[in-house]
């Protein structure tokens, strides 16, 4: 079912910048988007920040009616979305947000790890890392406040923002496409198995690895990256073997 309704306001009241906006869009270099990329932009949104969860189905008639445009520009933007392993195309049934299955998710991971590292390594090379990772440790700043405060989704977008912005810093646009596509992977895995949002991917942590970088320390810093990976990791398959509590519906514990 599609939640988004026209009158809603999609961004929600979140301080921290959209998912949408780590996007490298045609349109937004040139200064002009597309009603595509409109579309594209704020479906994305809605999937990052949970609004829209793993499964949901997604109405080309209802998306025209929310977003006022052209049902040609409604499947265009779903292509793309499908393009990008956001949204599942399926013959005569339409468009659904992607859920993940184990295999799906063990690779994820593991190209996350993979890349992570390799990425780290990258950083350890430069001889101004110092001032380059300045800005990550205010974008930690503003995660710990966020998480703190309640405000979840800034919370969201920062804890993910981090991992695409350190790629960033590298300066090699591939890699830093391939590590935001995973991020948004890694969040629908996240949503689709509903682990806690309290420990999916600590500010804490965050800081650590920060810390570990500064001081050149190559082992530490990676060992802290796969265990902030690998925890979130071991949550979610703690999730597809839970067995259920027959007696949650009641609120009671045995």
């Amino acid at each position: 079912m599609l939640y988004l309704d026209q009158h809603d306001d999609l961004q929600g009241e979140s301080t921290a910048p959209p998912a949408s906006s780590l996007l490298e869009r045609r349109g937004q270099k040139i200064g002009r988007v597309s009603e595509v990329d409109r579309v594209y932009a704020e479906i994305f949104d809605a999937v990052m920040d949970r609004r829209l969860l793993p499964g949901a189905k997604l109405t080309e008639s209802a998306l025209c009616d929310i977003f006022s445009c052209s049902r040609a520009t409604v499947r265009a933007a779903l292509a793309q979305l499908g393009h990008d392993k956001i949204v599942v195309l399926l013959p005569n049934r339409g468009a659904y947000v992607w859920q993940p299955d184990p295999a799906e998710t063990r690779e994820v991971f593991e190209a996350r790890r993979t890349l992570e590292c390799v990425l780290i390594d990258k950083l350890l090379q430069m001889s101004d890392l110092s001032a380059r990772l300045e800005p990550l440790r205010e974008m930690v700043r503003q995660e710990k406040e966020a998480f703190e405060t309640g405000d979840r989704i800034s919370w969201l977008r920062l804890s993910n923002a981090f991992h695409v912005k350190m790629a960033r810093l590298v300066g090699n646009h591939v890699l830093t496409e391939f590590m935001h596509a995973l991020c948004c992977r890694t969040t629908l895995i996240i949503a689709f198995h509903d682990t806690p949002s309290s420990s999916t991917c600590s500010y804490m942590e965050h800081d650590q690895i920060l810390d570990l970088l500064l001081a050149g320390n190559r082992e530490g810093a990676i060992a802290a990256m796969c265990h902030h990976l690998e925890d979130c990791e071991h949550r979610v398959e703690e999730t597809q073997t839970r067995k259920p509590d027959p007696w949650s519906v009641f609120t009671v514990k045995r």
